[in-house]
């Protein structure tokens, strides 16, 4: 067994070699902004005079992620799609985190429709994130860890560089970076 005597300046310089800069990225929807912009949807709908006397309704299902539009056509159907969407982007939520279905007959003369809520980096794109990141020779290393990512780097200026590199590519689904640590 042996036994160091380190100065205070030392233990920090240790310290801070194992701990190495690092951020989550993540795709996360707040789901109480969901239901907030549900609701105001539903309002609008309700007021609206396009669709006076029809049976339009926009449900959520919180449990499920998803948002079930119930309508007479489809035309009223792409008209609550942006409802949807402009009361989304009111409330701050990106709406590619909104994927339409398409729709279906739901008996009588009633349409359907499913909008699902995508949380979560899936491991296709996760993967071509990786890809690109190592592509670009940057000094960090990135994981997978479930649905979300982790990168680490050496210096914080690295990790900002994969911060806007990431920001100027397009994968599909909006990316958040989270729990920045030094």
């Amino acid at each position: 067994l042996c036994i160091l005597r380190l100065t205070v300046p030392q233990t920090k310089l240790i310290l801070r070699e194992l701990s190495m800069p690092s951020f989550d990225v993540v795709n996360k929807v707040n789901m109480q902004e969901v239901a907030n912009a549900v609701n105001n949807a539903n309002k609008e709908v309700a007021q609206r005079y396009d669709f006076r006397g029809s049976e339009t309704t926009i449900e959520l299902d919180s449990g499920g992620g998803q948002i079930v539009i119930r309508t007479e056509d489809e035309m009223k159907i792409e008209a609550v799609q942006d409802v949807i969407v402009t009361q989304a982007v009111r409330r701050k939520l990106n709406s590619e985190c909104l994927e339409f279905k398409e729709p279906l007959p739901a008996g009588g003369k009633t349409m359907r429709q499913e909008v699902l809520i995508h949380q979560g980096i899936d491991r296709e794109i996760a993967q071509k994130i990786v890809k690109d990141v190592k592509g670009k020779k940057m000094k960090v290393q990135i994981a997978i860890q479930g649905d979300e990512l982790r990168v680490t780097g050496k210096k914080r200026d690295d990790l900002q560089g994969v911060i806007a590199y990431l920001k100027s590519e397009q994968y599909g689904v909006p990316l958040q970076f989270i729990n920045m640590r030094d």
